[in-house]
């Protein structure tokens, strides 16, 4: 960590996705003094860690070394109320959730964005986010009007020439959904089969800490980065936010004077920054003992994420893929469901060959299925007995039926094309994928798994009625093809095994300055606030038909541009 300044021009808080697009551009103006802070460790160039560049990314998910320990969240409510939790992962180091998550460059369809700007978005349709799309990315595999070549970040597909037999058998097996083959879901926006598109080069992951803190732009100055130091509170002067109070890694504290704050938390943890400085829903502030900066209803309000489902397969072994073959993704599925409710590539998929780092998640395909439009929404408050403790994440999924319905819907789908003689043809061999306690710590890489697993995985290529057996041990004796022909069970399934995808966006939702759900502006500056802008997922009025990676570097690099321009 350098030397800390005591009072910089702007102070950026979270040195994920966004945060590290703000850090690149906002000090490329020498006269403009920086100071960036990432509550996780550093990774400059060199030094990345070897599990962070690795193509295949599940073990990231285990421990607490990259994500925020203890955070999870409700995922859905039962009749009675109760709400069913999980374990909520998101990124704690440099280049946030970009260092863990499964590299996908996905932007999402013109429509969406058409649809910000008709909330009271300005400046935020297709046609303005564009150019700020082409600026993030060097595309190495499509070119023209819609693409960039000169930018920080690489994206690349894995393309029929080099494709494993298992993308092959993948994509005959989807043929039998009548969608045509299309190479490029960035730039071709109707429904299909693509090679999906990565932040990926020469096989390696390349966050957005790679892509924008290169050794060139740490150099700079007046740029200061500060890791494993983390946030405690906004400091104010009236309803002026004039800087931010540090925990530094030996446990002292620290305040930092600064012209304007950016926050680029994350959805998660921005909202929560807001809120215990007194910008929120009164009602609630006061419930927690929270003097009221300022009263806006939509700080924690929301919340969205995509309910999602994933569903393995027992793999031939000649589809398997050899343990150096890391990228183990190799088709999505952008369709539209055709329900009331619905609307044009409203549902999404992508089919993978391997479930797992070990043995036993070699010979699984992994196949994961998501509502790309969902209209259920949750929210974020404090606690209001402990609110310096963790907030009450509700993320409220299937809330809407119309959600239940789709995904129901899509697991049918997706079962009739997955048992297929291309991939596999025993109906017996499909089962769902379940994240339980038990999968979780199998899934923590240690000689005592690589072990466990190894073992398991042999019992798995016994005989065919053992392996049944196995399977069927894995959904709790139910028979997961007979669950799915019965209309009842199926939603029941679907309620008991949906979770988010990790997209969770929305809770400082954008929008005009008078309208009072709205948090920040066209331009991200809090509205009644000065001196604090928003600038990550959390402003997203609605979810993208996409992961939310790329999407989050756009927003950045727009409202950077603007702060540059201010």
């Amino acid at each position: 960590m350098q030397n800390l300044p005591d009072s910089v021009d702007v102070l950026i808080v979270g040195g994920g996705s966004a945060g590290c697009v703000l850090a690149n551009r906002l000090s490329a103006d020498p006269g403009r003094r920086v100071l960036l802070v990432e509550a996780g460790i550093d990774t400059p160039p060199g030094a990345v860690p070897e599990a962070i560049r690795d193509s295949y990314p599940m073990p990231l998910f285990h421990g607490d070394t990259y994500i925020w320990p203890g955070l999870d969240a409700a995922v859905t409510r039962g009749p009675d109320g109760q709400a069913r939790r999980r374990p909520y992962e998101q990124g704690r180091v440099m280049g946030g959730s970009s260092s863990i998550n499964v590299q996908s460059a996905n932007r999402g369809l013109p429509r969406d964005y058409d649809a910000w700007a008709e909330a009271g978005c300005r400046g935020w349709a297709w046609d303005d986010v564009l150019p700020w799309f082409r600026r993030l990315e060097t595309d190495l595999d499509c070119d023209g009007p819609l693409h960039g070549r000169a930018g920080p970040l690489p994206i690349r597909r894995l393309l029929e020439p080099v494709w494993p037999p298992f993308a092959h058998a993948a994509f005959r097996a989807f043929d039998a959904s009548g969608l045509p083959r299309r190479l490029d879901q960035n730039g071709d926006f109707a429904d299909g089969l693509f090679p999906p598109a990565f932040s990926n080069r020469d096989d390696a992951r390349v966050s957005s800490a790679e892509a924008y803190l290169d050794v060139t732009v740490r150099a700079r100055p007046n740029l200061a980065i500060a890791a494993r130091t983390e946030v405690r509170a906004l400091e104010r002067a009236g309803r002026c936010v004039t800087g931010a109070r540090l925990r530094l890694p030996d446990g002292t504290e620290r305040v930092v004077a600064a012209r304007r704050v950016v926050l680029c938390a994350g959805a998660l943890q921005t909202p929560v920054l807001l809120l215990r400085a007194g910008i929120g829903p009164a009602e609630h502030l006061r419930a927690c003992g929270i003097a009221v900066t300022a009263d806006r209803p939509g700080v924690g309000a929301n919340l969205r994420d995509h309910p999602a489902l994933t569903i393995a397969q027992f793999l031939p072994p000649a589809l398997r893929l050899e343990a150096h073959q890391r990228r183990a993704s190799f088709l999505a599925m952008r369709y539209s469901s055709g329900l009331p409710g619905g609307s044009a590539s409203d549902m999404y998929l992508t089919v993978s060959a391997r479930a797992g780092w070990h043995a036993l998640g070699a010979r699984l395909g992994l196949h994961f299925l998501w509502v790309n439009q969902p209209h259920s929404v949750g929210s974020l408050r404090l606690d209001p007995t402990d609110p310096a403790g963790r907030p009450a994440i509700d993320l409220n999924l299937l809330s809407d039926p119309r959600d239940l319905a789709r995904l129901a819907d899509g697991v049918r789908r997706l079962v009739a094309l997955a048992v297929s003689p291309h991939l596999n043809p025993d109906p017996a061999e499909i089962f769902p994928a379940s994240f339980s306690p038990a999968i979780r710590r199998l899934s923590r890489v240690g000689r005592r798994n690589r072990l466990i697993t190894a073992a398991l995985a042999r019992l798995l290529d016994g005989p065919r009625p053992f392996r049944r057996l196995m399977l069927r041990s894995f959904t709790g004796g139910r028979d997961f093809p007979r669950i799915v022909d019965d209309e009842t069970a199926l939603a029941d399934y679907v309620r008991e095994s949906v979770f988010g995808v990790w997209h969770a966006s929305g809770t400082c939702r954008m929008g005009d300055r008078g309208d009072p759900g709205a948090v920040v502006d066209p331009a991200g500056s809090v509205i009644g606030i000065d001196g604090l802008t928003v600038a990550d997922a959390s402003v997203m009025p609605r979810l993208p038909s996409a992961n939310t990676n790329i999407p989050t570097l756009m927003i950045a690099e727009k409202i950077a541009d603007g702060l540059r321009a201010a």
